[in-house]
């Protein structure tokens, strides 16, 4: 097994775990630690995609599930910003 596929599989991982987090009520999707694991687990996917076996329809994918995880930690900094401390 090479490195990227490793980190391909621990990707799918962290993406999963997340998931389960999340549909089993123990995550909040919406908060840091979910969109962080979501975004870190798409590119670690992605980093295979592109370096050793290119997949289109698996390249968009994780393309769109990290850049959804990063517009949604984006979102959460600017409210958070806006919330001033507390």
């Amino acid at each position: 097994m090479s490195l990227t596929d490793a980190a391909g599989l621990f990707g799918v991982f962290i993406i999963l775990v997340a998931y389960a987090g999340a549909a089993l009520g123990r995550l909040d999707p919406e908060r840091p630690f979910s969109l962080t694991c979501n975004l870190l687990g798409a590119c670690l996917i992605l980093w295979g995609l592109l370096t050793q076996d290119f997949n289109l329809s698996a390249t968009a994918m994780e393309g769109s599930w990290a850049l959804v995880s990063l517009i949604g930690l984006i979102r959460f900094a600017l409210r958070s910003r806006r919330a001033g401390p507390r």
